[in-house]
């Protein structure tokens, strides 16, 4: 037999490197490909794994680059993750673009918010010691938390968990996971959506008074009406299609929040302080009383800690390979993203209640700045400061809800079996925001309700990641991070059944008082 000139093994040019196939997704984004039938493997075997230096030894210099080329880019490809192809319909999982810098401004936006403005009501009932003490815990443990989440984005080869429900039935299995996960993630997104609306409504409502001053109309708005004035305007930015597309959103809102949560303690700190100040915990008629106002400031505090449910959600909209996983950016971008958090929780906490003791008023820095230094304050910087509060609101409205879009829109798809239209993706989302209008007409007790978020969407941050870590990664049993992660994890469990109990007296303790919000 005639044997073919060498040059011929040759003519096979050298496969570059390439990032994830990506298609077209309806919105026009770009996701990646699902992985081809061929490209399915168990976990025991790659395609990969014949291509090592004894094998390639015997075979001349041609062939060899051949074969090292397309080990490379195997590699480059991803490791062969599994992808549901209906994830490329989805907002979640539409664009897969993301990067360090999106992960620090979707992070940073969930991160600080009006929950921030609260944390000196709990400062109220704590009082130095306790409060500081709290926080600073709070603050650790979640940090904890959230890492052990970027970690477990990838636990298993082949497999990313694009949503925090999906993580949660790989841990505890597919019934039990969706019961322990989806209520209090919903619930946390939703809950958020609502108290959004109500800050935002009443902040605009004080903005309109601050500029119009004595030249206002004889009848201004109600608050009930200022309310609908700003769901709508949530629902009009909400008709942005995916999780990427919202980056310029959070952008925005992590500028606002810094720099409101700055305004807000440095404008307190600087005015004299008012009459009859103290720091003493507030007590209440009876012990049983204070008791569940200490929960329910405690859980105020876990609340100001809420974004963890959208941990995975921002790190699937991320290319991975398997070279440059996706945890590397998004740890990056949560490191940077939780240094400013720190930054203005800790300064806006202890200012708040250095500036007002327990005369903090139960809405917060942003009435307490209103009801005592109204007049001492220029007009201007007043207007401001609830200005880049109704921004970042507007703002954190769209990254809360995106995972209830995409749970409305994955029911669609998985009955239809094909994408959503431009108008059912609208009319989810305008159903969506009108529903969160409508609690929030109901339920108007802005500290109590954080209280009860706080409770009850509590074991998402501070529990059930530690009981994913060792159910996932399963440790050395009666190790120390054995223990360590169980101990954290029921002590999560734990805290969330006190704080709830805290939170619901609180509502029904000042529900018909009316407090903070009184719509007329």
């Amino acid at each position: 037999m005639e044997e073919r000139p060498e040059t011929e093994l040759i003519s096979i040019p050298a496969t570059p490197r390439a990032s994830t196939p990506e298609v077209l997704t309806p919105s026009g984004q770009r996701s990646p490909r699902p992985a081809s039938k061929e490209a399915k493997s168990s976990t025991a075997w790659t395609p990969t794994s014949f291509i090592s230096p004894r094998f390639l030894s015997p075979i001349g210099t041609p062939m060899k680059r051949v074969l090292v080329n397309m080990k490379g880019y195997l590699e480059e490809v991803g490791h062969l993750t599994k992808l549901n192809p209906q994830d490329a319909w989805l907002p979640i999982t539409e664009s897969r673009n993301g990067n360090a810098h999106y992960a620090a401004f979707h992070n940073l936006n969930a991160g600080v918010g009006f929950q921030a403005l609260l944390l000196p009501v709990a400062f109220a009932f704590l009082g130095w010691s306790w409060g500081i003490l709290s926080l600073t815990i709070a603050y650790c443990w979640q940090l904890y938390t959230l890492w052990i989440l970027v970690q477990l984005h990838e636990a298993v080869p082949g497999k990313r968990y694009n949503r925090y429900v999906e993580l949660a039935q790989a841990a505890f299995g597919e019934r039990l996971g969706v019961w322990l996960a989806l209520f209090p993630t919903v619930y946390l997104s939703a809950g958020t959506a609502t108290t959004l609306i109500l800050l935002g409504g009443e902040t605009m409502k004080m903005f309109f008074q601050i500029v119009c001053g004595p030249l206002c109309s004889s009848n201004p708005l109600t608050t009930v009406e200022w309310y609908l004035v700003f769901t709508s305007l949530c629902i009009v930015l909400s008709q942005l299609p995916n999780l990427n597309s919202i980056a310029g959103l959070s952008l925005i809102g992590a500028i606002t929040a810094v720099t409101y949560s700055t305004m807000v303690w440095v404008l307190s700190v600087s005015q004299p302080r008012p009459p009859n100040i103290s720091y003493e915990p507030l007590s209440s008629a009876s012990p049983a009383a204070t008791v569940f106002s200490v929960m329910n400031a405690l859980g105020i505090i876990a609340f100001a800690f809420r974004g963890h449910n959208l941990a995975m959600e921002i790190q699937a909209t991320m290319p991975s390979t398997f070279k440059h996983p996706a945890h590397v950016p998004m740890w990056r971008g949560a490191k940077v993203a939780y240094l400013f958090i720190a930054m203005c929780l800790f300064p806006v906490a202890i200012g708040g209640f250095w500036a007002y003791g327990n005369l903090m008023p139960s809405g917060g820095m942003l009435r307490a700045l209103f009801q005592f230094h109204s007049h001492d304050i220029s007009r201007g910087l007043l207007a401001v400061t609830f200005l880049l509060v109704v921004f970042n609101c507007l703002s954190s409205f769209q990254i809360y809800s995106m995972p209830v879009f995409d749970s409305f829109e994955a029911s669609y798809t998985s009955r239809t079996n094909r994408p959503c239209s431009i108008w059912v993706r609208s009319g989810f989302r305008v159903f969506y925001g009108f529903v969160s209008f409508f609690i929030g007409v109901a339920l108007p007790f802005l500290s109590s309700l954080a209280g009860l978020l706080g409770g009850l969407t509590l074991p998402v941050t501070f529990a059930y990641p530690c009981f994913m870590w060792v159910l996932i990664k399963k440790p050395t049993k009666y190790s120390f991070n054995w223990y360590f992660n169980w101990i954290l994890g029921w002590l999560g469990v734990a805290f969330s059944l006190a704080f709830s109990i805290g939170g619901l007296w609180s509502i029904v303790n000042s529900g018909l008082k009316l407090k903070f919000f009184k719509p007329s």
